[in-house]
């Protein structure tokens, strides 16, 4: 039986590198590793990726792939963008199986954030 491919590595698009790295480290903790002025890879704690400089953006209106974080504290997530400089551009809302938003970084690629956890009052 052949073995199931898994995602690997994943890379983005970025302007201003400096702006990508420093809004991820803030708001979610990755750690960076430089390579020069055109790359800058991450690691989120469980998998790899980069972000390569270019003037694109990736944004699900106009194809792009939606990468999608995992936060038990969907709030907190939230306010963990908002304070590294991220937009929110669809405000939390609920769907099978959970809920999540979806931001902006710094450089203007879509994301999004969900839970599977209900909100408590």
């Amino acid at each position: 039986m052949t073995e199931p491919l898994k995602i690997n590595y994943l890379e983005l698009p970025a302007t201003d590198l400096d702006a990508a790295q420093a809004f991820y480290q803030k708001a979610f903790g990755w750690s960076f590793t430089d390579y020069g002025p055109d790359y800058r890879a991450f690691n989120d704690g469980a998998l790899d990726g980069g972000f390569y400089r270019a003037d694109a953006r990736s944004r699900t209106k106009t194809g792009g792939a939606l990468i999608v974080l995992y936060a038990e504290d969907l709030e907190d997530a939230l306010g963990r963008v908002q304070a590294g400089g991220g937009t929110v551009v669809r405000e939390i809302f609920s769907f099978p199986g959970g809920r999540r938003f979806h931001f902006a970084d710094p450089n203007g690629n879509e994301l999004a954030v969900w839970s599977h956890r209900e909100l408590t009052e």
